[in-house]
């Protein structure tokens, strides 16, 4: 089986931000950077090369593959503003109704600018999401027992 190739890295996330070329594409992703942060109470690390992750999961698929990936992750491409919701968006129809221009495929939410979205339906959106994935983790990580503990 092949090995995951995107892993967290010890690369600065403020840094990789500051290097995003596009001076509004640079702005949406420290907007959506301090909202990733806030939802989640974590601090952003790099995954891989361009994506911004925020705490850490493991998963398992159905295939038997398994690994660890971020929370909840952006990463400012080229054409689209990726925004990485784990748990995906089924059940999410009205929030997704009133977010704005977006796409969705089955964890991601492809926008092309954040001032064509609501930041407060984005914002829940993410909360969500991370709550739905806190919920499943199976690592027994830090933020899955305080998920629990709340419970």
């Amino acid at each position: 089986m092949a090995e995951l190739k995107t892993r967290r890295t010890r690369a600065s996330p403020g840094a990789f931000i500051r290097s995003i070329p596009d001076p509004e594409r640079r702005r949406d992703a420290g907007v959506v950077s301090r909202l990733m942060a806030r939802v989640t109470g974590e601090r952003p690390a790099m995954w891989g090369s361009s994506i911004v992750g925020f705490g850490s999961y493991h998963y398992r698929s159905g295939s038997g593959r398994e690994g660890d990936w971020p929370l909840t992750a952006f990463s400012p491409r080229a054409r689209n503003l990726t925004l990485y919701v784990m748990s995906g968006f089924k059940g999410h129809d009205a929030l997704l109704a009133h977010l704005g221009k977006h796409s969705t495929g089955k964890s991601c939410l492809y926008l092309k600018r954040l001032a064509d979205v609501d930041l407060a339906f984005l914002e829940e959106l993410v909360r969500r999401g991370v709550e739905a994935t806190r919920r499943h983790d199976r690592s027994g990580s830090e933020p899955a027992r305080k998920a629990a503990r709340k419970r």
